[in-house]
């Protein structure tokens, strides 16, 4: 009879570990510690089978010695300036470049699925004017105007959860000042920060910049900005001068 107790408990134990492991993988690896269970922004052709960095509506421009890490180029329109292979420029392109075409055409209609995603995800923490000076963690961040980082750097902090996703929606322009940076801690990435932009995005000399962006009309980064992640625009021109652009 005694063995057959602790037969019993010994059953009921190993239920419950199994029960409890179950439970405390149901999250699939998205909701590490301190992490969000948002979903990544899904960018399609863009990073699947390409490896857009740059990304416009209507041109390419470039003036200084550039380098890109990753393939460039527009659509619908079809214009490359400035870039060694294209025309003898100084800049540099370690991927494809495509002057519009169906390749580049498809993966603006993926951006356009990105933009549309990240724009109607439900509203979340409301922010307004300048975000420099703060440290933000997880999480959807909305404003109905404009924002910028300016007097002090951002910081966005994984809280330990490398899976962690940022999502920025902004109705009108971003602005980056000369200068500032986005900082990434506890293990945060850049391909995890998406910057839903409803107008221009503005990258100023020598900032330091997160995350993908995502504007409806064009991206100008300005002298010696830096980019880790991607300048994708819809509508119209991205314009680099002597920058870095990894992703």
């Amino acid at each position: 009879m005694s063995s057959s107790k602790h037969l019993c408990k010994a059953l009921i134990l190993v239920l419950t570990v199994l029960v409890t492991g179950c439970h405390n993988n149901n999250n699939g690896g998205d909701d590490g510690p301190g992490g969000s269970s948002e979903p990544r922004v899904p960018l399609g052709s863009i990073t699947s089978g390409h490896n857009f960095t740059v990304l416009a509506g209507s041109t390419v421009t470039n003036t200084g010695p550039s380098t890109v890490t990753g393939d460039l180029g527009p659509s619908p329109g079809t214009a490359v300036t400035g870039f060694f292979t294209v025309d003898g420029g100084p800049g540099a392109v370690s991927g494809t470049i495509y002057q519009g075409g169906l390749v580049a055409a498809q993966a603006q209609s993926d951006l356009t699925t990105a933009f549309n995603d990240a724009a109607g995800r439900p509203a979340g923490t409301s922010v307004s004017g300048n975000l420099g000076g703060q440290t933000l963690g997880p999480g959807v961040y909305t404003s109905t105007s404009a924002l910028e980082i300016s007097s002090g750097d951002l910081t966005l902090d994984g809280l330990g959860n490398s899976n962690a996703v940022f999502i920025f929606q902004m109705a009108s322009t971003l602005t980056v000042t000369s200068g500032r940076q986005v900082i990434l801690s506890g293990g945060a990435r850049a391909s995890n920060v998406f910057w839903q932009v409803g107008s221009s995005a503005t990258l100023g000399t020598n900032s330091v910049f997160k995350g993908v962006i995502l504007a409806d009309q064009s991206i100008s980064m300005e002298t010696g900005a830096s980019l880790q992640g991607r300048a994708l625009a819809r509508v119209a021109a991205v314009t680099l001068d002597s920058n870095d652009i990894d992703p």
